[in-house]
């Protein structure tokens, strides 16, 4: 990505390639922890959660903790402080200065969370020195398939052999579905921003529309493990996150019902690898493993 901002020092470095209005969106406008706990992405961080915990690495014993997990695009910590709180080690880098400094701000005798500026696509971390890494945001700011692959081969690098690796996605539908549910496909501008991702996943906001999002990469469910495969890495699962749940916004306001929370969670399980349903998702989750050998 072109138009970085200029200066000097590792953070410079990490957003020298990152485009203006994506540092702009997420330093000045959005606010991504604020968004993971209300309305929808409630839906999101439980389930990212869930299957996060299902595959960190175990011993016969149970979990195999603490762990040195890499959250790779943590943004402001909200998957570091969970993490942390169950008792793992977790080192958080970030392209936004702003994220960093938040994340820092987390770190206390009871949570081990460190942060640095940083790019996805080149860690100033030695190879096999994570027990499994976290990529829940770089490829959707990466348009180009080889920086993407990048990204994969560089937390394919610092994992160790056999660890896991988990990847989120944009569904390359995702626009399409918020648009319809939320009003903004009446918009002709919205209209032909849906055009462009439907054609190629390449998602632009060139007007800075709030709730629009910004520079960003939808991808396709099937690209994925072709991505994960170019880097050298191995398929575990690829899954929906929110199922169709996610578009229903209404419904949230419903969310600290048990019984409905239940319902939501339970719609979004049940359909989680249906191959028909997966672009139905608004984020998709890939888990990938290092090879052993």
């Amino acid at each position: 990505m072109a138009g970085g901002r200029t200066g000097s020092g590792p953070y410079a470095a990490a957003m020298a390639d990152v485009a203006d209005e994506v540092h702009e969106h997420y330093e000045n406008e959005h606010d991504e922890d604020g968004r993971l706990r209300r309305g929808p992405g409630q839906l999101e961080l439980v389930r990212t959660q869930e299957i996060v915990r299902r595959h960190l690495p175990t011993s016969p014993e149970g979990p195999a903790g603490p762990l040195r997990i890499l959250d790779v695009g943590g943004g402001t910590g909200i998957h570091a402080a969970w993490l942390a709180d169950e008792g793992h080690q977790v080192h958080v880098v970030d392209p936004v200065l702003g994220h960093v400094e938040r994340v820092q701000g987390l770190a206390s005798a009871e949570r081990a969370i460190t942060a640095a500026a940083g790019d996805a696509r080149s860690l100033d971390e030695a190879d096999a020195s994570a027990d499994a890494v976290l990529l829940l945001g770089p490829l959707y700011h990466l348009p180009e398939r080889a920086d993407r692959v990048r990204a994969l081969a560089e937390a394919r690098r610092v994992v160790r052999p056999g660890g896991p690796i988990f990847v989120a996605a944009i569904s390359r539908f995702a626009s399409l579905l918020d648009g319809l549910s939320r009003g903004f496909l009446l918009d002709p501008a919205f209209h032909r921003i849906v055009t462009d991702d439907l054609r190629d996943g390449h998602h632009r906001n060139p007007d800075h529309v709030p709730h629009w999002f910004t520079t960003a990469y939808f991808h396709r469910p099937d690209e994925l493990p072709g991505e994960a495969d170019a880097a050298g890495l191995e398929l575990v699962e690829l899954v929906g996150i929110e199922g169709m749940a996610g578009w229903l916004g209404p419904l949230f306001e419903r969310w600290d019902e048990p019984e409905v929370r239940e319902a939501i969670l339970y719609s979004a399980r049940v359909v989680e690898s249906e191959p028909a349903l997966l672009g139905a998702s608004a984020h998709l989750l890939m888990v990938v493993r290092r090879p052993d050998s």
